[in-house]
């Protein structure tokens, strides 16, 4: 299927349904949502989701794509937000068989093509490891052995989304290596105490910038203007740096 990258204002609005859902963390939950007619997308790609309500009211929120195309089925991670009436929503509320509309696929910057050959370096700040785990099963799905290395940064380890499937990737894809940095809450027997992401991690368990790897960051806005700074820091070209940001709405 030929993925399209679009911008929002040229996407129109498709009726989706739930097909599924799985629990990630205690906050957060991933949707599968059928969508007839869905043009496909690329890993990085994301989708506004509105709700209407019965007197006319409508909200929208955007979402990143969990997974990579597979027909007329998309993957949604949605993570609680205090107050959040979308998210919310989507959590509490939603059912199998309830509709809900999203417009998309939105994005063509940070986007990873299985024919890259480059090495790529993820770097993932709480939920914003969704996209990146688009990555991440994008290249095994393609069969690709592009060298791919994750640096995921949460809370605690009950923040960790995916964390089965993380762990048993890191086993059995070969050239998959995946490193946490925990910020208040460390698992039993780790190394190290709790910190905020910094030079050491990105140095320790990133790629050396001579191998000029494709760098993808993705969380609050604090944590990727910090790591694009210690990447630069490091060497690494602006070019290779692809953010994605997330902050609370207006």
């Amino acid at each position: 299927m030929t993925a399209t990258t679009t911008v929002a204002g040229l996407a129109s609005w498709r009726v989706a349904r739930l097909v599924q859902r799985r629990t990630e963390t205690p906050t957060a939950q991933t949707l599968i949502l059928h969508v007839p007619g869905w043009p496909g997308h690329l890993p990085g790609q994301h989708v506004d989701v509105r709700l209407t309500a019965e007197d006319g009211y409508q909200a929208a929120r955007s979402y990143s794509l969990a997974g990579p195309a597979d027909g007329d089925r998309i993957a949604l991670t949605v993570q609680r937000v205090p107050d959040g009436e979308v998210s919310s929503y989507l959590i509490d509320v939603y059912a199998e068989g309830y509709p809900v509309e999203v417009r998309g696929p939105l994005g063509g910057w940070f986007v990873w093509r299985p024919t890259e050959s480059a090495p790529v370096l993820l770097v993932a700040g709480g939920s914003g490891v969704v996209p990146l785990m688009a990555m991440i099963r994008a290249r095994r799905a393609a069969g690709s052995r592009v060298p791919f290395r994750l640096i995921y940064s949460v809370r605690t380890p009950a923040d960790v989304c995916y964390a089965d499937e993380l762990r048993r990737r890191a086993r059995d894809d070969q050239g998959l290596d995946v490193a946490y940095v925990y910020t208040r809450e460390v698992p039993e027997g780790w190394r190290g105490e709790p910190h905020r992401i910094g030079l050491a991690d990105v140095n320790t368990h990133g790629w050396p910038p001579e191998l000029e790897p494709l760098c993808y960051v993705c969380g609050p806005t604090g944590f990727v203007e910090t790591v694009a700074d210690l990447l630069v820091g490091l060497g690494h070209a602006n070019r290779r740096i692809r953010t994605e940001r997330f902050g609370p709405t207006g």
